[in-house]
């Protein structure tokens, strides 16, 4: 009966700090210095159209997510998502969206890299799923140019396991 406790209230803590990220942010009223102290440095910084920026925040690859702070020009959270959803996913076209896009989308990738026998690097996105893990690839041409778009289950890679069964 202990280790079941035990591992109830782990699971009960993993999901709560997963539930809790972001926690104590208001869009429309917290500060690029509030979001700044509460999440800490971001993985990467885009600049916005009109002044704006978003900060990224990734909990690859492990994690699974990637968090977008975006802030207006008055430095004024505007929005705090997780990105790596199935709706942003359908937005990445071959062929048309690029790696600006990508960036914009759904983010800075857990890694890049490139093919040996063709001309393309891999932007690789582990993404939250069930009840199988997988992971996003978007293959990118030298010209910028997203060229396919495809997920694959992880099948080396556990979630959470008990007991060493994934």
């Amino acid at each position: 009966m202990g280790a079941r406790n035990f591992l109830c209230g782990l699971a009960a803590a993993v999901l709560a700090g997963c539930a809790s990220y972001g926690a104590g942010l208001t869009p429309g009223q917290s500060s690029l210095t509030d979001v700044e102290t509460i999440m800490g440095q971001p993985t990467a910084v885009t600049e916005e159209p009109g002044g704006g920026q978003t900060l990224w925040y990734s909990k690859l690859p492990y994690g699974r997510e990637n968090y977008a702070a975006r802030i207006d020009p008055r430095g004024t959270l505007v929005a705090l998502e997780q990105t790596l959803t199935p709706q942003n996913i359908a937005k990445i076209r071959p062929n048309v969206s690029t790696t600006a896009d990508l960036m914009e989308i759904l983010g800075p990738p857990y890694r890049q890299f490139k093919f040996p026998l063709k001309d393309r690097v891999a932007w690789e996105y582990p993404l939250r799923t069930s009840p199988e893990l997988q992971t996003l690839f978007v293959e990118v041409t030298p010209d910028f140019i997203v060229r396919d778009v495809y997920a694959l289950h992880d099948r080396d890679r556990c979630g959470f396991s008990i007991g060493g069964i994934c």
